[in-house]
């Protein structure tokens, strides 16, 4: 099951095909499907800030350390950490409880991540197709995806449409199958999975859009990723276009250590 975001009545989204005439001829990259938490938005800040006040509200105590351990992770994982924390709360309660206020917080003062609404931008007038895949819940992904232009993010595919979380690859197998059922219809080719992308920016989000077999754009934000073949790394996607993510997929795709990708040569030192 994928959640659709429904464009305002007054918007029409144009199509793959429609977009793409804006885009080159050569052009190999058809989709990229985005991590949500750390990479389009920071909304880690509003999860650690929840976690506290709740533990805190059962006599608990609570860190940075345990705050970053569920970073990426899906929401039931950190709903258990949660209870054996001291929160005398059920699973689905802890999960509502953190996802209201969060997608509170978020509508009151979105955070862009740097860079990634010109990245959209720039995806969205050369035709590419852009997802949301993401362990959030539905609520909170949905809240986020309103905030952009109509169109920008076709549809969701978050953690409470999933049986395993990242770091499975589940969301993502889920996602391309979407994307693939009607892009031959608006572009007029199929759907080729090594000419999309994933962006991400934790251990089990790199790690699940490694497992799909996507190609990867890693850039870490809350904790270091290593240099590994199975994804591009990249201290920011401040200074990205179509064109830099076009040269990391299709045949002929350079080493993610090409330096021509910018590649980050020590993970430890990225923020």
């Amino acid at each position: 099951m994928v959640s659709r975001v429904p464009a305002p009545s007054s918007a029409v989204r144009p199509s793959a095909a429609d977009a793409s005439a804006a885009g080159r001829p050569d052009q190999r990259l058809q989709a990229v499907f985005w991590d949500m938490d750390g990479t389009l938005v920071d909304t880690e800040p509003h999860w650690i800030e929840a976690e506290y006040e709740l533990v805190a509200s059962y006599g608990g105590t609570w860190s940075q350390e345990q705050a970053h351990a569920l970073v990426g992770q899906a929401l039931t994982h950190s709903a258990a950490v949660l209870q054996e924390a001291g929160v005398r709360m059920t699973s689905r309660e802890i999960i509502d409880w953190m996802i209201t206020r969060v997608a509170a917080r978020a509508r009151e003062n979105m955070p862009w991540r740097p860079g990634a609404r010109e990245l959209l931008a720039d995806l969205h007038a050369a035709g590419v197709r852009c997802a949301l895949v993401t362990m959030s819940e539905s609520l909170l992904a949905e809240t986020v995806v309103a905030a952009l232009p109509a169109g920008h993010l076709e549809f969701i595919v978050s953690g409470d449409m999933v049986a395993a979380g990242k770091p499975d690859p589940e969301a993502y197998h889920q996602a391309v199958e979407r994307m693939a059922a009607d892009h031959a219809a608006v572009s007029g080719e199929p759907l080729d999975p090594a000419r999309c992308l994933a962006v991400e920016d934790s251990v089990p989000g790199t790690a699940a859009a490694a497992a799909s077999g996507l190609p990867t754009l890693a850039v870490p934000h809350f904790s270091p990723l290593p240099e590994d073949d199975r994804w591009h790394l990249r201290e920011s996607l401040e200074g990205l276009d179509v064109h830099a993510l076009d040269r990391m997929v299709g045949p002929g795709a350079p080493s993610p250590f090409a330096p021509s990708l910018g590649a980050v040569p020590d993970a430890s030192a990225a923020d």
